[in-house]
């Protein structure tokens, strides 16, 4: 995996790269289907909806490591089916969505690189967001090694 940070003026921005063992449709459809998701993404069961389409809407209860829970809404924003998700996230005290990207590159039919990129305030919210998008991609990665099902 590689990791990529940058400072501009609009923010702190992150990108995760890493190649996961598995065709770029396997990829999106855990990542879109309510049920895979709520498996790999430390999501309470039964939290996850997933309106998948711009505009559309998504909210998931999180678990954290310390057992408590945290609530998560947004929209998506674009919608390339295999290859782009951007998801607009609602932050409590904030006017805007923050924004976060997956693309998908299939790399042979077998594997695909995935890049996850995010631009946040302040240099310690894009740690955090990066810390979390770094346990999605651990997450996601030991799903698909166990092979997706249900």
């Amino acid at each position: 995996m590689s990791t990529e940070r940058t400072t501009t003026g609009n923010g702190f921005s992150y990108a995760l790269t890493r190649t996961l063992d598995a065709p770029a449709g396997t990829v999106w459809q855990a990542w879109t289907t309510p049920g895979h998701y709520a498996r790999w993404a430390h999501a309470v069961p039964g939290s996850v909806e997933m309106d998948v389409r711009p505009g559309g809407a998504w909210k998931s209860t999180m678990l954290t490591p310390d057992g408590g829970r945290f609530p998560l809404t947004g929209s998506y924003l674009e919608v390339d089916e295999n290859r782009l998700l951007v998801l607009g996230m609602d932050v409590p005290g904030k006017p805007e969505p923050t924004t976060m990207s997956m693309e998908l590159a299939e790399e042979d039919g077998r594997r695909t690189r995935i890049v996850l990129r995010q631009t946040c305030d302040t240099a310690q919210e894009r740690d955090m967001a990066e810390q979390g998008s770094t346990m999605l991609l651990d997450g996601l990665t030991a799903f698909l090694a166990g092979g997706p099902t249900g």
